[in-house]
């Protein structure tokens, strides 16, 4: 019951946008939306997909809260959980992951067939599904541009969940097939050598590097902060 109870509890703490949109905290997060249709405003920005350098630094909760504002912009959303090794949207969401996107990528399901609509108006949860022993080549196959071509014809935003980018190269891949890339990076945990490193291998790619988040940081008492996992 105690596991049970931490878990509801991460959960709830993850999805801060919806269960106390006015605080501080959700207001960064309208600020990062804002900031990011400010750097796409001669552009497109249709696709994105959020990353880190590392692992625990604040990516899981950066994306499903940056979705569940977009939505409340009243737009169609989809949140692809794109770690195709370490999962963690349909724990956030508390989805179904029997089924999602390498179940469409391998062909076993259309994309209709593997959403799963979540509790926010406007937001649909395409899980990780289960976990392939490719990955990367999924990623970079041309069923994954066939899934996105589709996904854009159905909503108006769609964001990725991808592994770090210094771990595996599987934003690097993604990164060439969407419009931009965000970078997060947390205070006392990423080395600078460690977010320049990311920041190097975002560029090259063909979608735009949008920015980064700052997580943790300390500040004033009368000075917002963002919010960490």
């Amino acid at each position: 019951m105690a596991k049970r109870k931490k878990q509801v509890n991460q959960t709830m703490r993850h999805l801060i946008t919806s269960l106390n949109p006015r605080s501080p905290i959700s207001e960064q997060y309208r600020t990062i939306r804002t900031n990011l249709q400010f750097a796409a405003v001669d552009e497109d920005l249709s696709t994105m997909l959020v990353t880190s350098a590392g692992p625990s630094e604040g990516k899981s909760s950066t994306v499903a809260n940056l979705a569940i504002v977009f939505s409340q912009q009243e737009k169609n959303v989809l949140l692809v959980d794109a770690d195709l090794r370490k999962p963690t949207v349909h724990y956030t969401f508390r989805a179904d992951n029997r089924r999602g996107l390498s179940s469409v990528l391998v062909g076993e399901l259309s994309l209709a067939e593997a959403f799963t609509k979540s509790e926010h108006d406007g937001l649909d949860i395409l899980p990780s599904g289960p976990i392939p022993p490719n990955p990367s080549e999924l990623l970079g196959s041309k069923a994954m541009t066939k899934l996105i071509e589709e996904a854009k014809r159905y909503y108006d935003f769609i964001i990725f969940d991808t592994p770090p980018v210094l771990a595996v190269t599987d934003a690097q891949i993604l990164a060439n097939q969407v419009d931009g890339s965000l970078l997060v990076v947390r205070s006392k945990q990423t080395d600078q050598e460690a977010a320049l490193k990311a920041k190097e291998l975002l560029e090259p790619a063909q979608s735009k590097l949008l920015g980064s988040v700052l997580n943790d940081v300390e500040l004033t008492k009368n000075q917002y902060y963002y919010y960490g996992e």
